[in-house]
């Protein structure tokens, strides 16, 4: 015996109403699976994808926190690294280099240390500040003088 209430359960849609059919249940599932398909990652299988070899990877940790590693790939990627902790705090200080070709050909080979002075890298390729003190221009030192004078004329129009 039933007893008032213990009705059969139904199912509740993603929106917390239950479908008024089986034909709306059924656009909700065909809905959820299109949904799926179109999130795929979409892979073609005429593309190639370029195996590069490694060619080296060799990699060396310490007890007390001192690495190393170099690696070298088929392609002319290489990058080595070496550090310890040796900062403040046994902050990890680091010192090594990269290098690889760049799509226009240039070798691109970069140096570098991490220490507590921050990341410093050295390289070819890298832009360079002008030398400090560079030379000042010839109108600035007149608009100085300038200055100058008109002070040196206020004071003594300050003082009479």
């Amino acid at each position: 015996m039933r007893r008032k209430g213990q009705g059969c359960r139904i199912w509740v849609g993603p929106i917390g109403v239950p479908p008024r059919s089986i034909g709306e249940l059924v656009h909700i599932i065909i809905a959820c699976v299109a949904a799926v398909a179109f999130a795929a990652p979409q892979y073609s299988s005429s593309e190639e994808v370029e195996f590069v070899p490694i060619l080296k990877d060799d990699r060396v940790q310490e007890d007390d926190g001192t690495y190393s590693f170099d690696f070298e790939t088929g392609n002319g990627i290489s990058f080595s690294q070496a550090g310890s902790p040796d900062g403040d705090e046994d902050a990890v200080i680091k010192a090594g280099e990269y290098s690889y070709t760049a799509p226009d050909g240039t070798e691109i080979r970069l140096r570098f240390v991490a220490d507590d002075n921050g990341f410093q890298p050295e390289g070819d390729h890298l832009p360079v500040a002008p030398e400090f003190p560079h030379p000042i221009p010839q109108f600035v030192l007149d608009q100085i003088a300038k200055a100058a004078e008109e002070d040196a004329a206020r004071a003594d129009s300050d003082e009479k």
